[in-house]
């Protein structure tokens, strides 16, 4: 059973925030929220705030489970470029350099793992493990 948040027009580039979103994805949530909790880059708080609204969607979902139990990871996260607000600062002889203060949109979806892919990530840890 999956889960998904959405975070519209956060104002900074969708540049800077991929950096944060690829720290995580594919992840254990409880991983990603570790590395999210110390990275010092500015969209690590808001991805942070957007995957704890995801792992309470998730629990909506499923009332019956436990988080504990579920082995969530993120499934899925990407950032699309929002809107561009376009401005103008002054430049020499009167004219006008344009500005673009660009925004974004982050969309997580985190699922938990069947049997299956746990024990597939497990070998590949021991595989890595033996080399």
């Amino acid at each position: 059973m999956e889960a998904v948040a959405r975070l519209k027009n956060v104002p900074t580039s969708p540049r800077k925030m991929r950096l944060v979103a690829g720290l995580v994805r594919g992840k254990s949530v409880n991983k990603a929220l570790g590395l999210l909790k110390f990275e010092a880059n500015s969209g690590a708080a808001r991805i942070e705030k957007l995957l704890l609204s995801a792992l309470s969607n998730w629990q909506q979902k499923n009332e019956d489970s436990r988080i504990e139990d579920a082995n969530l990871f993120i499934k899925e996260i990407f950032v699309d470029e929002g809107k561009m607000l376009k401005r103008l600062r002054p430049a020499p002889q009167g004219r006008g350099y344009r500005i673009r203060k660009r925004s974004n949109h982050v969309t997580i979806v985190i699922d938990s793992m069947t049997e299956e892919q746990l024990e597939q990530q497990q070998s590949k840890k021991s595989k890595k493990a033996n080399k």
